[in-house]
C-alpha cells in the first residue's frame, strides 16, 4: 500500500527534476531549456537528461 504525500513534498521532490542519462546525477532545471539542450549535467557536462520517475519499477 503506497503512503500519501503531501503536496509540498510532491512538489519538492518531483517537480523540475531531472535525471542524467550518463552519471545519474540529479539537478532541478526548467522543461523548455532542457528540451532545447540549454541545460548540461554539472558533473558529465553531457546533454541528455530525463525526468524523475515518480514510483519505483
Amino acid at each position: 500500500m503506497a503512503k500519501q504525500r503531501f503536496p509540498e513534498a510532491e512538489k519538492r521532490l518531483f517537480h523540475r527534476v531531472f535525471i542524467c542519462m550518463n552519471c545519474g546525477s540529479r539537478m532541478k532545471a526548467d522543461l523548455a531549456k532542457v528540451r532545447s539542450g540549454k541545460v548540461k549535467c554539472r558533473n558529465c557536462k553531457a546533454k541528455k537528461l530525463r525526468p524523475i520517475r515518480k514510483e519505483h519499477k
